[in-house]
């Protein structure tokens, strides 16, 4: 599929705004801004990196994450130099990205990948209203594996006092997708020179049981989602489907 078949987004439809920040600046036909296209590839993903600076120092930090309507959640350590820099909005910014494919062309230049790829900023802050931060407690179990928690061992008041949670509304955000495969220069069509387009997927492996599982205890139903040989993006994407039907 091109790039110009992907971009068939009703322009009326919910979109960031477009600002000198998140505007795709090289390849803006590969820019994409709506709702739809941005939340579509937030929701494949498990892991973003986040960039923020503490000091004059750029660091950029990878962390699993999930999405709340237009807020992005993430958690770690609350003795994390990450979120105790990121209690007080401060600026940040969340990165996902899919290695789709690689092009071999038939010259250098020309050599790319597929790929889809989003950039969200916003004032990150420290989740400390008490109901919120229980949601999130559960949202970052069941959002990957829908209605999880209940099966388990409650939380304890000092393992969520251990973890912290970083909220962002996203204020601008934009998506970057190339789907075009092996794309030649006109005249080197005509060269003897191999050319081809090598998809690139993350696919589920067979589970492996804990080894010290009870007697009787058996794979939830609910893991079908994740069963061997499935994409792991879609996977994530049905988790979220399941654990947010209304987006």
């Amino acid at each position: 599929m091109s790039t110009a078949e992907l971009k068939t987004t009703d322009e009326t439809a919910p979109s960031y705004p477009l600002t000198a920040r998140n505007r795709v600046k090289r390849r803006h036909d590969r820019g994409f801004y709506d709702h739809e296209t941005v939340h579509k590839i937030l929701d494949a993903a498990m892991m973003c990196h986040v960039s923020y600076v503490i000091d004059g120092q750029p660091y950029c930090t990878p962390t699993f994450f999930w999405r709340e309507g237009t807020k992005l959640y993430w958690h770690g350590s609350s003795a994390s130099r990450m979120l105790k820099n990121q209690t007080a909005h401060q600026r940040v910014c969340l990165t996902v990205a899919f290695l789709d494919s690689l092009v071999l062309a038939r010259c250098g230049f020309n050599h790319s990948a597929d790929y889809r790829a989003v950039m969200a900023f916003g004032n990150a802050y420290l989740v400390t209203d008490p109901a919120e931060k229980d949601r999130a407690g559960i949202a970052m179990v069941d959002r990957f594996f829908p209605d999880r928690t209940a099966s388990l061992r409650a939380t304890t008041a000092q393992e969520m006092k251990a973890t912290s949670f970083i909220a962002m509304e996203i204020e601008e955000a934009s998506a970057k997708i190339r789907a075009k495969g092996v794309a030649d220069d006109d005249e080197d069509y005509e060269l003897p020179i191999y050319a081809e387009r090598i998809p690139v997927k993350t696919v589920i492996g067979a589970p492996e049981p804990c080894p010290r599982l009870l007697p009787g205890v058996e794979r939830p139903a609910s893991l079908q989602i994740f069963s061997e040989g499935r994409l792991l993006d879609d996977a994530l994407t049905d988790a979220y489907a399941l654990e947010y039907p209304n987006g």
